[in-house]
């Protein structure tokens, strides 16, 4: 049975249109990328998230109030699962990592790599080294002030490869342009951190996520310091006193 060439024309727009959807996304709508994607281990974020979890082959900026808030902790699930295969590269960080810190958060101690570089432009051309190699699972990159073209040639380097790259910068950053499809700003919140997407592809988001976060074991020791009775010792003088009244 022949077809008319109407329906044949019909036929061929909406195979046409149904391939132009795919790459299409509303502004009221979370895109979807075709990259992959690792989750971060807490669903109230994973919903947030344009690609449902940490993306991979792209930018992805962490704009921290201070260091130490919490920032290491919510990525601890994504960098444990990465760790266990791959190699986890720190580049100035503003402590030096710690064996068991890095045990606490479940990371593979032999497959972390720290690197220190003595000025912006070393530990920039390491990144971008790192990322284009593709040798890495992870990189976590610290740096306080990074000019737009080189945010350009970090974006460019994370989009060759399969790497998931975080960049940590402070707070006040977030007024700066970037070319991060991703931005969240970190500020410390009672039992957890709080997390504001202040960019990413899809809607605005309103509301910042509170998220709560293990305590470090250090810090339940001194929670537990603090709650512990209080012991006074007695002088010598008084347990004499003490040990002749019990013999009478």
């Amino acid at each position: 049975m022949l077809c008319s060439p109407f329906s044949q024309s019909c036929d061929a727009q909406r195979i046409a249109e149904a391939a132009i959807r795919q790459h299409v996304w509303r502004a009221d709508e979370l895109s979807r990328s075709r990259t992959l994607s690792a989750s971060t281990g807490y669903e109230c974020l994973d919903a947030e998230l344009p690609d449902k979890g940490w993306p991979q082959s792209s930018l992805v900026e962490l704009l921290v109030q201070q260091p130490g808030i919490g920032e290491m902790h919510l990525l601890r699930p994504a960098l444990a699962a990465l760790s266990k295969t791959r190699y986890v590269a720190l580049i100035e960080p503003p402590h030096r990592p710690n064996a068991a810190a890095c045990k606490f958060l479940g990371l593979t101690c032999s497959n972390i790599l720290w690197i220190r570089a003595p000025t912006t432009a070393n530990a920039l051309w390491a990144a971008e080294q790192i990322l284009r190699n593709g040798s890495c699972g992870a990189v976590l990159l610290w740096q306080k002030n990074i000019r737009t073209e080189a945010l350009r040639r970090l974006n460019l380097a994370a989009q060759s490869t399969d790497t998931t790259f975080w960049l940590l910068r402070p707070l006040s950053a977030a007024a700066d342009a970037s070319p991060a499809p991703l931005r969240i700003a970190l500020r410390p919140s009672a039992g957890g951190i709080s997390a504001e997407v202040i960019k990413r592809r899809g809607p605005h988001h309103d509301q910042p996520l509170i998220i709560p976060l293990a305590k470090m074991p250090a810090r339940q020791r001194f929670l537990d310091e603090q709650n512990a009775v209080l012991v006074q010792r007695s002088s010598p003088s008084t347990t004499t006193r003490v040990r002749q009244a019990a013999l009478v």
